[in-house]
């Protein structure tokens, strides 16, 4: 049996990275102050402005009540591709701690860890070679951000 190659990245949060398919990733962007959103919670850090478009910033290890705050200074904002598919939020911006880099995932390669999703954004834990890290749950982080950002969007498929 071959092994099915997935092109991935690493995007490095407050104390782990983050494993993402590398299709869901729109561009790696420099740091800028996101302009606040009224009433959001503290993880929804704002929307920047990106080729035309509002993208809501997080700060994915706020959201999953890891750490508190993470830190601005050296940070980019991986605009990744929002799979709600909705026309008022195509984009979710992640905050990341530097640049994100490519890795190849194969069967062989990736290892689950069992009960590893302990929040709803995250649909579990992985280990890549020997390096561990989270999954998160895009769906379900853009139903999130929707809600929190402007309440009228549907957070239901």
């Amino acid at each position: 049996m071959s092994d099915t190659e997935i092109r991935s990245v690493l995007v490095p949060i407050s104390g782990t990275d983050l494993l993402m398919p590398n299709a869901a990733i729109a561009e790696i962007i420099a740091y800028t102050e996101p302009e606040p959103i009224e009433q959001a919670p503290e993880w929804l850090l704002g929307n920047v402005q990106w080729h035309g478009w509002q993208v809501p910033v997080i700060a994915f290890s706020s959201l999953t009540e890891q750490r508190e705050q993470e830190l601005a200074e050296g940070a980019k904002i991986c605009v990744t591709k929002s799979l709600i598919h909705h026309e008022r939020m195509p984009y979710v911006g992640i905050l990341a701690q530097g640049f994100p880099r490519l890795v190849t995932v194969t069967e062989t390669s990736l290892t689950e860890v069992p009960e590893g999703a302990s929040h709803i954004a995250i649909a579990g834990k992985a280990i890549i070679g020997d390096h561990e890290c989270l999954v998160p749950e895009l769906d379900r982080i853009g139903q999130l951000v929707a809600h929190a950002a402007y309440g009228a969007l549907p957070i239901g498929s």
